[in-house]
C-alpha cells in the first residue's frame, strides 16, 4: 500500500496558487485512475484507488500548508506504513515550470508543508518535486506561490498535470529505472524536443545533373556531335 500526499492549502482562495499545485496534481490522478469520491479523514481529504495494480491511498491534508505533517503522520501510524510508503506532491521553486523531479529523503529547502512532514515522520519520503520557478529573489518568493498562476503559464500547467496522471502507475515503484521513466516520459510531454534540422543536400555531381539528351545513349551529347560533324567535314576519321 502506498500513501501519495498533495500539499497545498485549503479553500477557494488557494485553489489555483503556485503553492497548490500538489493538489492540482493529486486530484488528477485521482479523476484519471476513477479513485473513490473523496471523504474527511485524518485532518484532510482522502480517495482510494490503485495504480498498476498496488492499492493507493490520495490524501490531501487540510490542515494548512505549514501543518501538513499532522494529517499525513495520522494516516501513516493508522495503517502502519513506513516513511518510504509515502510519496509527496509538492510545488519547487528551484526547477523551472513544466520539469519535474522525484527523489527520496533530503531536506526541506525552506519548504513549510515538507518541514512540518518531516517534523512528524522524519525525512525519508519521497518526494516529486514539480517545478513552478522562482520569481528572481528570495523576498518575492511569498507573493509568488501564493499567487494564481498566470495565463500564459495555464497550457503548459494543464499538459504537465496530464503527463504525470498518466504516468502515475510508475510513481509507485520505487526503483531508479521506473523513478527515470516517469521523469523523461513527463518532461518530454511538457517540453517536447525541438525537431532537428533537415541536413542541406550535397550538390549533385554534373554527370548526375545532365539531361538524358546529354546522355551517353546519343554519343556523348551536343558538344561531341558537333566535334564529329567537324571532323568529318575536315575528312578526319576516328581511330
Amino acid at each position: 500500500m502506498f500513501l501519495i500526499i498533495g500539499l497545498g492549502n485549503p479553500g477557494p482562495r488557494y485553489a489555483e496558487n503556485r503553492h497548490n499545485i500538489g493538489f492540482l496534481a493529486l486530484d488528477e490522478i485521482v479523476s484519471r485512475h476513477g479513485f473513490s469520491s473523496w471523504r474527511q479523514r485524518f485532518q484532510g481529504e482522502m480517495a482510494e484507488g490503485t495504480l498498476g495494480g498496488d492499492k493507493v491511498l490520495a490524501l490531501k491534508p487540510a490542515t494548512f500548508m505549514n501543518e501538513s505533517g499532522r494529517s499525513v503522520g495520522e494516516a501513516l501510524r493508522f495503517y502502519k506504513l513506513a516513511p518510504e510508503d509515502v510519496l509527496v506532491l509538492h510545488d519547487e521553486l528551484d526547477l523551472a515550470p513544466g520539469k519535474v523531479k522525484l527523489k527520496s529523503g533530503g531536506g526541506h529547502a525552506g519548504h513549510n508543508g515538507l518541514r512540518s512532514i518531516m517534523a512528524h515522520i522524519g525525512p525519508e519520503f519521497r518526494r516529486l518535486r514539480l517545478g513552478i520557478g522562482h520569481p528572481g529573489h528570495k523576498d518575492r518568493v511569498h507573493g509568488y506561490v501564493l499567487s494564481d498562476f498566470a495565463k500564459s503559464e495555464r497550457e503548459g500547467l494543464a499538459r504537465l498535470l496530464d503527463s504525470v496522471a498518466k504516468e502515475a502507475q510508475l510513481l509507485v515503484r520505487t526503483d531508479e529505472k521506473s523513478a527515470g521513466a516517469f521523469m523523461s516520459k513527463v518532461n518530454q510531454a511538457v517540453l517536447p524536443p525541438r525537431p532537428k534540422r533537415p541536413k542541406a543536400q550535397a550538390a549533385k555531381p554534373a554527370a548526375a545533373q545532365a539531361s538524358p539528351a546529354e546522355g551517353p545513349e546519343d554519343g556523348g551529347g551536343a558538344l561531341a556531335r558537333a566535334l564529329r560533324q567537324a571532323a568529318e567535314k575536315l575528312g578526319l576519321k576516328k581511330d
